[in-house]
């Protein structure tokens, strides 16, 4: 606290020894910050956010949240009641929101992955929109397999992504789609199995 990390309730926040806090931090009450973890300047952790073997950048902000082995790139917000789990990567100005889960992905900059969806064993591009009830399908029983998502991508809500597969640059999924091949750049994909309709942007 007199490097200047703030602790807004110290008696209800566990800081592990082996854990670095830069300066101008916020921690807040009931947060516990567990292992190797780091955390940048500027950064706001909690209320009630727990971390763990978990890398934050700059200017972060994390609220009501599990973050497990984890790595956060600067101006990444994420919660409340989001879970990261061992492997996650958010680059630079990612947003996750409520009860949205990633494990062993990388989610590109600027990705917004704003509620109720799960990414795992995935590739995500920056700048992707990924709707609400978005799952990839990563396990099929026997092995995980990987899903990629392209650069400017948009996933409509309640899409389910049957890995491996991979969705183009530009591409986007309809609401509902399930999707069982691959989605060519700039291609719609609509359909319970999705189908390649038309470019995005096209009429008719």
């Amino acid at each position: 606290m007199l490097a200047g990390v703030t602790l807004v309730d110290p008696d209800s926040i566990s800081i592990d020894a082996g854990v670095r806090i830069a300066p101008d931090v916020t921690v807040e009450r009931g947060s516990v910050l567990e292992g190797r973890t780091a955390i940048g300047t500027g950064t706001r952790i909690g209320p009630y956010a727990i971390l763990r073997d978990t890398v934050v950048g700059e200017r972060c902000r994390i609220e009501g949240s599990v973050l497990e082995g984890a790595t956060l790139e600067d101006e990444v917000r994420v919660g409340p009641y989001s879970h990261l789990r061992p492997g996650a990567y958010l680059e630079r100005g990612v947003e996750m929101g409520n009860f949205g889960e990633v494990k062993d992905s990388r989610l590109g900059a600027g990705t917004k992955m704003h509620h109720f969806s799960y990414v795992g064993d995935a590739s995500v591009g920056a700048r992707v929109n990924i709707g609400a009830g978005t799952i990839t399908l990563n396990y099929d029983g026997v092995s995980k397999h990987r899903t990629e998502i392209g650069d400017d991508a948009f996933i409509g809500s309640d899409t389910l992504l049957r890995a491996p597969i991979r969705v183009g640059a530009g591409a986007a999924t309809g609401a509902g789609a399930v999707v069982t091949k691959d989605v060519p750049d700039g291609m719609l994909a609509v359909g319970m199995p999705a189908r390649a309709i038309k470019k995005r942007g096209s009429r008719g």
